[in-house]
């Protein structure tokens, strides 16, 4: 079985100039997401991504397992894999957001944060009635509310065609941005401790600063083969259905980063990371005192992996965004529309946007660890609308029989969530003698004191 999106993912890691490693996967399981892209192939070419970045950590040198991903499990695991029993998952979305039809075009408002949601209905001037939101919404020009929301500090996207896209400032420089963007940083001590396959990633520290949804799902994917993962969140953070879905395998822990008693537990928990994993915007922790130089005085041997929304250049590099905006700007949610023949607009059928980069964030993680045990000390950049240039490479059309989840799908062991008992999505990707397996269920925001576990 081939796939259309391997070659460019591969040559995207062999950029990092890692030796000695080959990519094998065998691809198996079948069934297709409905879309008028390759979201299957993309889901199982990004899953095969950290399944080899594994394979060759593992093998430090040796041989390395043999990968198989399920291309059918790989979409499932692009969707919701919790499986609650007897309990409701919280919403996906607050009463506000959505696409709303403006004078010209459609335009798509991100509100499911409270203080995003404010602004929106601050610079609409009603109150939080989506009735409201909609007349209101009717009086203006896509555009002129989009800039007008962003500059508020809200987050909001007009729809725009693939083409309208590439011929947009932001759209020509993303365009120009490696997928993975490598820094070589420093040399260290090469790391001579041996891998345990059966339990790869033990002892490793893992800083999440990251939210919805690309950053918890590599981290999600790092703490199944026994990373420490460690989320940090301002205080008070909600992330509603998100939670129970992408905390699994860590703990979570809550710092103001603005207080001097918190900015010190910080310190002392990035000096003796070993990965630390980002998504804020690109000022967004240079702002607090953290950039690129202060991380790397605090911790010279950091592999220190982030990723943005729009990309690193350009003049929207550093805009808030999510995966739902990106896909409205970059000419995704038109294209179904278009295709589809549909009066609103058509996104893919699951976020693949963030967990495609989740998975490309995992495997630049992996790859950066496999150099620093050689003694290199690596970084590397992602971005959600330079993964959008990669999925928009392959077109296809909507299968008549999309895929479903079965039971035999879902694992039988019963997860203790912190909101009830559930099941899982078995996991997608294998590498022979590497057993996924996550120490921890899923657990609630700023449940866990910020440190690290006692074993790590």
């Amino acid at each position: 079985m081939t796939n259309p999106y391997l070659a460019e993912i591969e040559a995207a890691f062999k950029e990092s100039k890692n030796e000695g490693q080959s990519w094998t996967l065998d691809l198996t399981g079948d069934g297709i997401l409905p879309s008028w892209f390759a979201v299957s192939d993309f889901a199982a070419a990004t899953v095969g991504a950290a399944g080899n970045a594994l394979a060759h950590y593992v093998a430090d040198g040796g041989a390395q397992p043999d990968v198989t991903v399920d291309r059918r499990l790989s979409s499932l695991w692009f969707g919701m894999t919790i499986h609650p029993d007897g309990w409701k998952m919280p919403p996906v979305w607050d009463a506000v957001a959505g696409d709303y039809r403006a004078k010209d075009r459609w335009i798509r408002l991100h509100t499911n944060a409270d203080h995003h949601r404010a602004i929106a209905l601050r610079v609409l001037g009603v109150a939080e009635d989506r009735g409201a939101v909609e007349a209101a919404v009717a009086t203006w020009d896509a555009d002129a509310l989009e800039t007008a929301i962003v500059a508020e500090g809200g987050c909001a996207a007009s729809m725009r065609g693939l083409d309208p896209w590439a011929n947009h400032p932001q759209g020509q420089a993303v365009s120009k941005e490696p997928l993975v963007n490598w820094t070589e940083d420093s040399d260290a001590a090469p790391i001579t401790k041996p891998i345990d396959p059966a339990r790869p990633l033990a002892g490793l520290r893992v800083l999440d600063l990251t939210r919805v949804l690309a950053g918890p799902v590599a981290t999600r994917y790092l703490a199944a083969f026994g990373a420490d993962v460690l989320r940090i969140d301002p205080l008070n953070y909600n992330e509603g259905n998100i939670a129970p879905e992408t905390t699994l395998g860590k703990r979570c822990a809550e710092l103001n980063l603005r207080n001097a008693e918190d900015r010190k537990t910080f310190e002392a928990l990035l000096s003796s990371a070993d990965v630390l994993v980002h998504g804020y915007r690109a000022g967004a922790l240079p702002g607090l005192g953290y950039g690129p130089e202060e991380r790397r005085a605090i911790n010279p041997g950091l592999v220190d992996v982030s990723h943005n929304a729009y990309g690193w250049t350009g003049p929207w590099a550093d805009r808030r965004g999510f995966d739902s905006l990106v896909q409205m700007s970059c000419g995704i949610a038109q294209q179904g529309m278009e295709k589809s023949g549909a009066v609103k607009p058509v996104p893919l059928p699951v976020q693949a946007l963030d967990h495609g980069t989740g998975y490309l964030i995992a495997a630049s993680a992996l790859q950066a660890l496999a150099a620093r045990r050689k003694g290199r000390v690596i970084s590397a950049r992602l971005s959600l609308a330079r993964t959008a240039c990669l999925l928009t490479t392959q077109k296809t059309s909507p299968t008549a029989e999309p895929i479903q989840e079965g039971d035999l799908d879902v694992a039988s062991d019963v997860e203790e969530t912190a909101w009830g008992a559930a099941r899982r999505t078995h996991f997608p990707v294998s590498a022979t003698g590497v057993p996924a397996r996550y120490e921890y269920p899923a657990s609630a925001l700023g449940s866990s004191k910020a440190e690290w576990t006692a074993s790590a």
